[in-house]
């Protein structure tokens, strides 16, 4: 097959058998999705060879880029020795033993003692509800089985995951879910009925928190589980207080608190870690995409030295029933170990917080020049724009406006590959952007607001 018969096939058989996630499969077929071919440091290649700016960094997750021959070079050499074997009882390999370490010493600050890997975000928050249970048990208060997090929240696909997760969009369609699994109020800046002062928004929610769990009944409450920022749910930033708070009160009725760091970890917030970022220590982080920026599917658990404790412990339920078969998979885990490097010797934490602000300034620029923005507001390389059809009363676009569908395509038109969920455009190109890349990307997104925003 030459290549453009390659290519011809690719068109021909697009979205015909394969049903993509989050998406329609009849709009898939009338519209087929873009298809990729190619990756290089924060730009993408689509089949007829045309470039973009990739705006969306894969999924949050290609934090040092694409084809960096570092990540590559370490699966081969993995490849060489040990393509795949199981990581349960009785049995290990090389990199998941040295990823462990990696992981523990950069999360030393939190006090991180164990990991348990999985492959992917979804995985790695069932681990966390799942052993947040067990170790209640084992610490003889069985009845602590329920999970808090706030709406809007976006924890996974997976049944513990979406109960836990806020969105309606993503929840009716699998209803009903599990039980025990209740969500509060979140602190959105923007859009909240209480009031404009960050400060107050935080002691409310962390307040509500408070009270949610004296009306449960603490006895009954196993942990609470959030995002450092809101990723999915619409890139909510909260209140500089909100996450110490929420600390206090989990510390004030024994419950523990698990950091969905899916998104977060790893430098994307501008901080090391988005919960290091708030000055607060978990005592479970979830943590994937960045983890090896995507190059081989993974995802891990860290439990601090107090919550490992209770496995020490001499009880009939201490043995971990739980894992998957692609646990510390030694090429995902090998990729890992070598994107840690680059994140750590490139400093890219400090590039995502430097080049985001600038990104950030930008937006400013954007929304004085398209009164169909509300707001835009970003910490690191996690950024949004919040499309609004009146400023004053902040209605939002509907997700079937024409302007709202007409924005993704008008974008890739300009060379930029963003992501356009609901009334929000989020923006989390690789760690690795440039200023420059920034205003070439202002230059597509203004260009593509202009061409199709109402008049």
């Amino acid at each position: 097959m030459d290549d453009q018969a390659a290519v011809n096939f690719l068109k021909e058989n697009n979205a015909r058998h394969y049903w993509h996630p989050m998406a329609d499969p009849k709009a898939s077929e009338t519209d087929p999705p873009l298809i990729l071919t190619k990756g290089d440091g924060f730009q993408v290649w689509d089949v007829d060879g045309k470039p973009y700016l990739d705006l969306m960094g894969g999924l949050w997750n290609v934090n040092v880029g694409h084809n960096r021959t570092e990540v590559k070079d370490a699966i081969i050499a993995q490849m060489d020795q040990l393509s795949y074997h199981n990581t349960f009882a009785g049995l290990a390999n090389a990199p998941s033993i040295e990823l462990s370490v990696k992981l523990t010493d950069m999360m030393a600050p939190e006090g991180m003692d164990k990991v348990m890997f999985g492959s992917g975000g979804s995985d790695a928050n069932e681990t966390a509800f799942k052993l947040a249970r067990q170790y209640w048990k084992l610490m003889d208060q069985a009845e602590k089985v329920k999970v808090f997090s706030l709406k809007n929240g976006y924890h996974g696909m997976q049944f513990g995951a979406l109960s836990a997760s806020g969105g309606i969009v993503w929840r009716r369609a699998y209803e009903p879910l599990m039980p025990g699994f209740f969500q509060i109020d979140n602190p959105d800046p923007y859009r909240n009925p209480w009031t404009d002062d960050g400060q107050e928004l935080g002691r409310i929610c962390a307040g509500i928190l408070d009270r949610e769990i004296q009306h449960q009944g603490p006895g009954t409450v196993a942990a609470f589980i959030a995002e450092p920022i809101q990723g999915a749910g619409g890139m909510i930033i909260p209140p500089d207080n909100f996450w110490p708070l929420v600390r206090e009160v989990c510390d004030k009725h024994d419950v523990l608190l698990i950091a969905d760091e899916v998104v977060t970890g790893f430098g994307r917030s501008g901080a090391l870690f988005g919960s290091r970022g708030w000055g607060v220590k978990p005592d479970i982080m979830c943590l994937a995409k960045g983890i090896n920026s995507g190059y081989v599917p993974l995802g891990a658990t860290a439990f601090n030295a107090r919550v490992a404790a209770a496995w020490e412990r001499d009880h009939p339920l201490a043995t971990i029933m739980h894992g998957y078969t692609y646990a510390g998979h030694p090429l995902a885990c090998a990729a890992a170990v070598a994107n840690l490097d680059i994140v750590i010797s490139e400093n890219l934490t400090a590039n995502a917080g430097l080049v985001g602000a600038h990104f950030l300034g930008r937006l400013e620029e954007l929304k004085d020049r398209h009164q169909v923005i509300g707001d835009v507001r970003g910490k690191g390389l996690m950024l949004a724009i919040e499309f609004v059809k009146d400023r004053t009363t902040k209605e939002p676009f509907a997700p079937n406006d024409p302007f709202i569908k007409a924005l993704g395509p008008a974008c890739l038109e300009r060379g930029a590959l963003v992501r356009v969920q609901g009334h929000r455009m989020v923006l989390s190109p690789p760690l690795i952007f440039t200023n420059e890349a920034v205003d070439e990307a202002f230059e597509a997104l203004d260009g593509a607001i202009a061409a199709v925003a109402p008049n």
